[in-house]
């Protein structure tokens, strides 16, 4: 081979050397960048959030990512790690929390993990259907899918049809996700009162004289509404059961302003305590028909295992607490005290 051959041929191998070490070098430093961007934080704002719908493509939740601000590399940038990390063809639906600590790697595994936001819903101790259906009117994420249904379509949905929706839901705090709907969650509620109200009906005392699990709603339902009082419950219980044993009337109030309904202002008058109503049990013996409230665990459970005593009567103090009584003098004198200003 000619010398001016054999020195063209070296030039242009040292040549192709330089040049895929640069190449390697490049791609070294491509390489730092596009790790660097996977696992620095992504510049998400702080309580903001992403609702991927059903159908949204890569591209889309990108741009509803770039919309709640996170400002962190190129498209092409997150097309490649989604691509690399295998999760094009596994986001999941949902919304989902964002926060600024987020890298982009995070938040792809977020959207594949389907780690999405859960909201809560709160039943309270003592809520009327009245009040659980604004509760759910208030909320913002629940899908209030019941609100054209009355309390006899809201059970039948339910497949509990010709029950009572008064009472069926167990107060307690139920998680959800956005786009669930009123429906599905009180389909849990109502399940959760089942185990609560079976529970206490097979915890019952032997020698209770209520006949039946609705009856023991019932009656849970009033000693929930009668005292916010914890350790009161029992013994209202056992006042309540006494009084169904001696054929007593149980002449409690709270059934009374239930069954006046949206009639009731929120004064309770001598004329309401004789306007009969199905509920009101100072005109009628009895349990009312259904449960006038959504009573707790501890009031179920009071109304199975009553307080065994002698007292037939209470007053409430005005503190929060009540004063029981053994005999009618002995309720009069308290009711003289605590309701009257001793006159």
């Amino acid at each position: 081979m000619p010398a001016t051959v054999r020195k063209f041929v070296i030039a242009v191998v040292k040549l192709g050397l330089l040049l895929a070490l640069l190449i390697a070098i490049g791609g070294v430093v491509a390489w730092r960048q596009f790790e660097a961007f996977a696992n620095a934080p992504a510049g998400a704002p702080a309580g903001g959030t992403l609702v991927v719908a059903p159908g949204d493509s890569f591209v889309q939740v990108l741009g509803k990512l770039r919309a709640a601000g996170v400002t962190s590399g190129h498209d092409l940038a997150w097309k490649a790690l989604a691509t690399r990390m295998q999760a094009l063809p596994r986001l999941q639906v949902g919304e989902y929390a964002l926060d600024p600590r987020l890298t982009p790697r995070a938040i792809i595994e977020k959207l594949v993990r389907g780690d999405v936001v859960r909201h809560r819903f709160t039943i309270v101790e003592g809520w009327s259907m009245r009040d659980l259906r604004a509760a759910i009117d208030r909320d913002a994420v629940l899908d209030d899918d019941i609100a054209s249904l009355d309390d006899a379509g809201l059970m039948a949905a339910l497949g509990r049809a010709d029950v009572p929706a008064e009472g069926r839901f167990l107060p307690e705090t139920y998680l959800f996700t956005r786009g669930e709907t009123a429906l599905s969650l009180l389909d849990q509620a109502a399940d959760a009162m089942d185990v609560a109200l079976a529970d206490a009906w097979n915890a019952r005392s032997a020698d209770t004289p209520l006949e039946s699990p609705e009856q023991l709603l019932t009656l849970a339902s009033i000693i929930e509404k009668e005292t916010g009082k914890a350790s009161e419950r029992p013994e209202i219980a056992g006042v309540f059961v006494r009084r169904l044993r001696l054929g007593m009337k149980l002449q409690t109030d709270p059934t009374v302003i239930y069954g006046l309904g949206t009639a009731f202002d929120g004064n309770l008058r001598r004329v309401h305590l004789r306007t009969d109503t199905p509920f009101n049990t100072y005109t009628r013996f009895g349990l009312p028909p259904h449960a006038i409230a959504m009573p707790g665990r501890a009031a179920l459970m009071a109304a199975a295992q009553p307080l065994e005593g002698e007292t037939l009567f209470f007053v409430a103090r005005g503190d929060g607490s009540h004063q029981f009584s053994r005999t009618y003098a002995e309720h009069r004198a308290a009711v003289v005290r605590y309701q009257l200003g001793g006159r």
